[in-house]
């Protein structure tokens, strides 16, 4: 039984106490904890509890508030440590625990996405698409002392990021403290999850023949756009396939082969484009293991098109979410904290999910945008955890996934999409000139009007 001050903000925010049960139920201090004991190997709980630390950390990313200290100097009482026991703490945390916090609460969440019956159109139905990039943190501000002497970019780190279009979530996070170094580096670790019937769509820096042999002898599949460096050899004479949209599309039957001669026969699919890329090309080739039958040239040109999503998954981490906080100069904190805003991000997709499943795909989809769901989230939050006592959010931990599911699904009924409608930008204008006079530094905007 909810309590009328309750049942006010679940009828007034209902998008706000969905993302609040998820985190109760998903992400809570219980569930935390656990993940953080099993993936730690060198760390250890004192008396600083790692669920505190990852509160602070998500109230940053959620923009709530605007640092770290901030977050603390705001609950310090309840955390009962130094501001340095803090620091100490995001500084030593774990890459391996970092992925770990991704990848188990992603599962979870995966899970109501599914029951919600609220997953998007397959890519290609009877496969699992996998979208594989790398994100590079931006430059940290220059507060450790190792830094202070240097002009150059300070990079804590990067990362390799598995994205799953049908979920629109980020399942799997392969974590790097190197800013430096090569993404290709970390395709190890990624050959370790590869399953059968994944389909990896990846651009031409994935492009490495001992990794795409790893793929095919796991019995997965790939869409890669190809390496100028891949050695290939033409098994059959080019032939145009149809035009999409003013591009032309060609495929024939290639040989690729890796260091220790070995070759596997495989489609190269050439796309001359009507417009260039922003890079300039006039031309995209790709390569693929998958049959004629489950996927044709045109449905392969239209797949790798659609892997801009990640890209855009990445923007909207960066603009909506403050998934990298400069501040944080340490590659362990600074990763740490990229790795809890995809966390976030998944959250926010279990309640696109659900406002799928109820007011369906094509306006959740198109019309929904992410950056006024944050910014709600963000204006709501503070006021939502002090009207209602800490106690009554664990009504959610504890009802079956049935009883969760429902209630999503009851939550999303309550929701005006007008809140959260996405206003597309129109054409870009060409700048207009600006003429400078030095002597007229300011100008009246009145004057100029009525002029």
């Amino acid at each position: 039984m909810l309590t009328p001050l309750f049942e006010r903000f679940v009828e007034k925010a209902p998008v706000s106490v969905m993302v609040r049960g998820l985190l109760e139920r998903c992400m809570g201090a219980l569930a935390l904890n656990k993940i953080y004991e099993h993936a730690s190997d060198r760390q250890y709980t004192n008396t600083l509890l790692f669920s505190s630390v990852f509160e602070l950390m998500n109230l940053v990313v959620c923009k709530i508030q605007p640092s770290i200290h901030a977050a603390y100097q705001d609950h310090q009482q309840e955390i009962g440590t130094s501001i340095t026991s803090v620091y100490n703490k995001l500084n030593g945390i774990e890459t391996s625990t970092s992925r770990a916090l991704v990848v188990e609460t992603a599962q979870e969440l995966a899970q109501f996405v599914r029951q919600l019956k609220g997953s998007c159109p397959a890519w290609l139905p009877g496969y699992k698409v996998k979208v594989l990039d790398g994100n590079c943190i931006e430059a940290s501000e220059h507060r450790l002392e190792v830094l202070r002497h240097t002009s150059s970019g300070a990079l804590p780190g990067k990362s390799l990021v598995i994205y799953e279009p049908e979920l629109e979530m980020a399942t799997e996070v392969f974590p790097c403290e190197d800013g430096h170094a090569q993404e290709r580096s970390l395709l190890g670790e990624v050959s370790e999850t590869v399953e059968a019937r994944d389909v990896f769509i990846m651009d031409r820096n994935f492009c490495v023949q001992d990794f795409l042999d790893r793929l095919a002898q796991r019995k997965a599949f790939y869409i890669c756009r190809q390496h100028k460096g891949l050695p290939w050899k033409a098994e059959s004479k080019e032939r145009l396939i149809g035009r999409v949209e003013g591009t032309r599309i060609y495929e024939q039957w290639v040989r690729i082969s890796n260091r220790q001669g070995d070759t596997r026969k495989v489609r190269r699919i050439r796309i001359v484009l009507k417009k260039a890329t922003r890079d300039g090309e006039k031309e995209l080739t790709i390569l693929t293991n998958l049959s004629k039958t489950a996927a044709p040239a045109k449905l392969i040109a239209e797949l790798y098109r659609k892997r801009w999503c990640i890209e855009t998954a990445f923007q909207e981490l960066e603009a909506h979410l403050h998934s990298e906080i400069n501040t944080l100069g340490y590659p362990k904190a600074a990763l740490f904290g990229f790795c809890v805003a995809l966390m976030a991000y998944n959250a926010l997709a279990v309640v696109k999910a659900a406002l799928r499943s109820v007011h369906g795909v094509d306006k959740v989809s198109n019309k929904i945008s992410g950056y006024y769901l944050a910014g709600h989230l963000a204006r709501t939050h503070e006021g939502m955890m002090i009207a209602i006592p800490e106690q009554e959010w664990m009504i959610f931990s504890v009802m079956s996934d049935e009883a969760f599911t429902q209630t999503l699904r009851s939550l999303a009924e309550k929701v005006s999409l007008l809140k959260f409608k996405k206003h597309k930008r129109g054409v870009k204008k060409p700048l207009t000139k600006r003429t400078q006079n030095l002597n007229q530094p300011h100008v009246s905007t009145a004057r100029l009007i009525a002029d």
